[in-house]
């Protein structure tokens, strides 16, 4: 039998191989074994590195916000507890942004950080009333779901209509059986 070699296969990898290592120091760029060695050792710091580049985001954005709160006379703490109690919830680097870019719109959410903090509650926000069901507006909800044409949709959206009506074993019927059971 012939002598096979693999030369051109063999060549590929290690080309592959250096040119992923291009731009390293001294022979890591140059020769196969040490490139291929720090190839591994590269991949290894890339992994850890992604999770601690998270790690590091979020420590700049709590030392922007804390230099932003010490200028309006409050710890980073008692204000991230304060937006906590009002029931704000912006990220961190929302918060870090706002402090670099809009100084005023900062101030407004230390100042209710600060009155919330003061009240130990929630600050309550002025939310419209929900205006109260006449008989009328119920009668025309019911007319208008008896109108629906039943044959238009689809099987979600009769499941869907059907659970509004609490009919029992929607879920395993067919779409004719829920079309009858619904009209």
């Amino acid at each position: 039998m012939a002598r096979v070699k693999g030369g051109t296969v063999s060549k590929n990898r290690r080309r592959k191989v250096l040119k992923q290592a291009k731009g390293y120091f001294g022979s890591k760029h140059r020769l196969y074994k040490t490139a291929q060695e720090q190839l591994f050792h590269s991949g290894a710091y890339a992994y850890r590195d992604r999770k601690q580049n998270k790690r590091n985001f979020r420590r700049l954005w709590i030392t922007r916000i804390n230099a932003a709160c010490r200028m309006n006379d409050i710890s980073y703490s008692k204000f991230m507890n304060g937006l906590k109690i009002a029931g704000i919830e912006v990220n961190r680097k929302m918060l870090s942004e706002l402090a670099i870019d809009n100084e005023s719109a900062f101030t407004d959410l230390v100042k209710i950080a600060k009155e919330s903090l003061a009240a130990g509650k929630k600050v309550e926000k002025k939310a419209e009333q929900p205006k109260p069901e006449t008989k009328k507006t119920v009668e025309k909800e019911e007319k208008v779901s008896e109108k629906k044409d039943y044959n238009a949709m689809t099987l979600a959206e009769l499941k869907a209509v059907a659970k509004e009506q609490n009919i029992k074993g929607y879920s395993t019927m067919k779409k004719e059986e829920l079309i009858e059971n619904l009209k």
